[in-house]
């Protein structure tokens, strides 16, 4: 007699695995294909996003200030690069916590899928 091959996946042998046919014309679906996986929510994403923003906000303050004077006489030449660098830092990170807010919400359209997964 020859032993029955285990189950790869589940560790059982396959003469304990119940199949059962379905008839030719039924197309039916299973519920379980469409119940949705709980989501889990990107905690180093908000994070990343959250500094980012920070950082970018305080670069555009300091260009702001820079160009008006406040700090120093330097004129456009230092406030400019601190400005461009400050905007290109600042949207990204404000636009990731906009959606993080919005999918926490519950609005439609948005939700944590959107962030990027930074769990490697």
């Amino acid at each position: 007699m020859v032993p029955a091959r285990p189950n790869v996946a589940a560790g059982i042998p396959s003469s304990s695995v119940k199949h059962s046919k379905r008839s030719g014309n039924d197309d039916r679906h299973i519920n379980i294909q469409f119940k949705k996986s709980p989501t889990k929510i990107p905690y180093k994403a908000i994070a990343c996003a959250t500094v980012q923003c920070l950082v970018g906000a305080v670069l555009v303050i300091t260009g702001c200030l820079l160009l008006a004077g406040y700090l120093s006489n330097v004129g456009t030449s230092r406030a400019v690069p601190f400005l461009i660098v400050g905007v290109l830092v600042f949207l990204p990170g404000f636009y990731h916590l906009f959606v993080a807010c919005r999918a926490h919400r519950g609005c439609r359209g948005y939700s944590y899928d959107d962030l990027p997964d930074l769990d490697d």
